[in-house]
């Protein structure tokens, strides 16, 4: 019996570093996994629903390579896809939205000015800001962190996304740094309770190992969507595989 609410979707993540896709685990420990616009046209190929492409370094030098590349894949493909990394500012949503970008996604930017969602949620609409929070379970609690993971903050992350959804966000890419890379399972609890908390969808990222795991992730952590990486760049998963089991396990993917 398949359920019948929104299509549950599927969303490769490509983290780029000097135009190369690479991939770590708890941040860390990066190894190249291809070129990104290739594997950006297979994913689209394959029947992704959507992509996720993060500057991972986006240092001023490495924009203009970015930007270049977001060209590229908008050429290329035919799902919409997100980008972020180094954006700051509008100009920096306006120069990659021109550049051929459905959604923006931001990060650390919108931890340290929050009125930049409102800014692109009131000049673009919500349906371009995808806040994404990178949050670890510490021994006092859910805490965001920033800079790549490396800098904790004081704010707890059910507070957080809250303010993001009120102030105009579209979606949160939430990523669990203890699950980022470990092939565990999601973090569902965490998730469940922000599907509960928010009104808009929620990306799950982090722990993908096994196809179990995106079924888990959409019945237990009630996620909209599932982001993963590294189970899809080195082929332990193909999506269509994906699909047909999820479809058989009775969660509406679209074929």
């Amino acid at each position: 019996m398949i359920n019948k609410g929104l299509a549950k979707r599927i969303v490769p993540c490509l983290d780029v570093k000097n135009g190369e896709t690479v991939k770590g685990t708890n941040f860390i420990n990066l190894r190249s996994a291809g070129d990104p616009v290739e594997l950006g046209k297979a994913y689209s190929d394959a029947g992704a629903d959507e992509l996720v492409f993060l500057d991972i370094t986006a240092s001023f030098e490495e924009r203009k390579t970015f930007t270049d590349m977001v060209t590229r894949v908008a050429a290329e493909i035919n799902i919409p896809f997100t980008v972020g990394g180094g954006i700051n500012e509008i100009t920096d949503v306006d120069r990659l939205l021109n550049a051929g970008a459905d959604k923006i996604s931001i990060n650390s930017a919108a931890i340290r000015n929050p009125n930049l969602i409102d800014e692109i949620a009131h000049h673009y609409g919500s349906q371009v800001c995808v806040c994404a929070i990178d949050a670890r379970l510490d021994e006092d609690g859910w805490y965001c962190y920033v800079k790549g993971g490396r800098e904790r903050t004081e704010l707890p992350l059910f507070e957080w996304a809250k303010e993001v959804a009120d102030r105009g966000a579209g979606e949160i890419l939430f990523t669990s740094m203890n699950h980022d890379g470990v092939k565990q399972g999601f973090a569902n609890e965490a998730l469940a309770q922000l599907a509960d908390e928010v009104s808009i969808p929620v990306i799950a990222s982090g722990g993908a190992g096994n196809m179990e795991h995106f079924k888990d992730v959409f019945e237990l952590g009630k996620a909209d969507a599932a982001l993963a990486a590294s189970v899809f760049h080195f082929g332990e998963i193909t999506i269509p595989d994906l699909k047909r089991y999820l479809r058989k396990e009775g969660i509406n993917v679209r074929i």
